[in-house]
């Protein structure tokens, strides 16, 4: 299966709005470094997530054009795995400047931690157990709709 830009925008976004809500309700708790009330934490966690959803989508249209010079229009699954890198340093980089300011600052510990643990989490289940209910996810191009 080769996806689709439309198709890698939607798994993307299904998967933060479930894999990535239900870890970060699971680990906001635990992460390191970080102080105040969990209510709070709750927020600044689920609106690191939509931040990432929204960057997320600018990722996808610069990964789509690198990928046309590809022969197979695709990355090796790995490459999935290993964008947590550029794309956990930007969004870093835009929390630490201030640019995204109606988020709280928050410990580079407790970032890194949440950021690298959903990632992992979404690969995992888009590389595995998402096959399972969604059969014909991979033949649509990966259009969860």
């Amino acid at each position: 299966m080769v996806p689709t830009l439309v198709g890698r925008i939607q798994t993307r976004l299904f998967l933060l709005a479930t894999v990535g809500v239900i870890i970060t309700l699971l680990i906001v708790p635990v992460l390191p470094g970080s102080s105040g009330l969990l209510g709070d934490r709750y927020v600044t966690g689920l609106l690191i997530l939509a931040a990432v959803g929204v960057i997320g989508i600018g990722w996808e249209l610069i990964y789509h054009f690198l990928m046309q010079f590809r022969w197979e229009k695709d990355w090796p699954t790995l490459f999935g795995l290993l964008t947590l890198v550029p794309e956990g340093l930007l969004l870093y980089f835009l929390l630490r400047s201030g640019a995204i300011d109606f988020i709280d600052p928050v410990p580079p510990a407790a970032f890194w931690t949440h950021f690298t643990v959903v990632w992992i989490c979404m690969w995992l289940v888009a590389n595995g157990p998402m096959r399972v209910p969604f059969i014909r996810w991979r033949f649509r191009g990966g259009r969860v709709l």
